[in-house]
């Protein structure tokens, strides 16, 4: 199949489309683990051209006739498209270029592998249909309702049509697998680095039976082929970390976004003290910070002297108003007083007095309770006008 003159390769669209499903289950994962999704990208551009790598070395190594036998050609090793990818390079190659970014970025590995396990497993379902498209990978011949229709090109055993689809098994397989390891991580969360250690296991459990049914080309060691010894090996690798593995749990703990300009990123939550996450302290009843923190925050002092409200009632604060500097006078050589909070008592202390809180740049006090408001037109007119009052 062509766009135009660019060839599209059923075969890698099905790679592909496995590799972005799995970065995008991997990312979300990440996420909830307090981990930047963006995590799960940075990995991909080292993991799967690893993976495709390593895919590729393992197949040539494992079924070598197809490229250095009698009839093989060695420049077929390049040729990807044509298949040829196999699961244990992949894997082995791809967690090699995670594990690479992973210290780069200075992210715990194991806690990368669980994110990536379920995706990993529904990247394999989808993947495996490009054997379909491709005809090859297929089982024993059989006359099952499902058997798969093999073109005569593509017959591993001439004039038999229908074989037993394995890379729709595995599909299967894969899928169930993945299914599994959501529920356990869900309800009974493991340490670190078990979750990616139950999917070898699961995944090699499945491939014994499924690789027991393939009939494609590939070496034997004591009359199993090499996969098969493979995938015992592996999963007696997966059981043993399984058991020794005893690593922290990695809970949901959410992600925040970076705040905007000035502001931090939060990791989940709102911390004691900032649970406004704007940085001002929230004082017992939510309000933010008490009315006296928020007229001494602007520079107010409260009156000295003043009278004590009685008890049940509470003392009417005024917003604080600049007032005039005056035109004459001790007051004026000592600049502008500013009237940074009036407070008025209650009926109930007895006392209908004022008291302002009248500080000016040269230190002075403001007048204690039951002395007279000062008169600001006598106090303009000097001394004389002050001493006649």
């Amino acid at each position: 199949m062509h766009l135009g003159p660019v060839p599209l390769r059923a075969y890698a669209l099905m790679i592909v489309v496995g590799i972005i499903v799995a970065v995008v289950v991997t990312a979300r994962r990440l996420r909830a683990r307090g981990v930047d999704p963006v995590v799960a990208s940075e990995v991909a551009y080292w993991a799967v051209p690893f993976g495709i790598v390593g895919a590729r070395i393992y197949h040539v190594i494992s079924s070598p006739d197809a490229y250095f036998g009698e009839d093989g050609d060695p420049l077929a090793v390049f040729e990807v498209w044509n298949g040829g990818l196999a699961i244990w390079g992949a894997v082995a190659g791809g967690a090699l270029g995670a594990w690479l970014a992973c210290r780069r970025m200075d992210v715990p590995f194991g806690l990368f592998a669980d994110a990536m396990a379920p995706g990993l497993a529904l990247a394999q379902a989808i993947g495996r249909w490009g054997n379909w498209f491709n005809q090859e990978l297929y089982g024993r011949a059989t006359d099952l309702p499902w058997a798969v229709r093999i073109d005569p090109a593509h017959q591993m055993i001439p004039g038999v049509e229908t074989y037993h689809p394995t890379f729709f098994y595995e599909s299967l397989w894969n899928l169930a697998i993945a299914g599994l390891l959501l529920l356990v991580d869900r309800r009974w969360r493991l340490g670190r680095g078990r979750l990616f250690f139950l999917y070898v296991a699961l995944y090699t459990t499945g491939r014994l039976w499924i690789e027991a049914l393939r009939i494609d080309t590939a070496e034997k060691v004591l009359g199993l082929r090499v996969n098969i010894w493979v995938s015992i090996v592996v999963f007696l690798l997966a059981l043993l970390a399984l058991a020794l593995i005893r690593r922290p749990v990695d809970p949901d703990v959410g992600w925040a976004p970076p705040a905007s300009a000035g502001g931090a990123r939060r990791t989940g939550g709102q911390q004691a003290g900032d649970t406004d996450g704007s940085g001002s302290e929230t004082g017992p009843t939510g309000s933010t910070g008490s009315t006296e923190d928020a007229v001494d925050a602007a520079g107010a002092e409260t009156a000295p002297g003043a009278a004590d409200p009685a008890p049940g009632t509470t003392p009417k604060t005024v917003t604080p108003k600049t007032i005039p500097p005056p035109t004459g006078g001790p007051a004026a050589a000592a600049g502008a007083s500013t009237a940074t909070s009036v407070v008025t008592g209650s009926p109930a202390s007895g006392s209908g007095a004022t008291a302002v809180a009248d500080t000016g740049a040269g230190g002075a006090t403001a007048p204690s309770e039951g002395e007279r408001p000062v008169d600001r037109a006598a106090e303009s007119a000097g001394p004389a006008a002050q001493d006649g009052r």
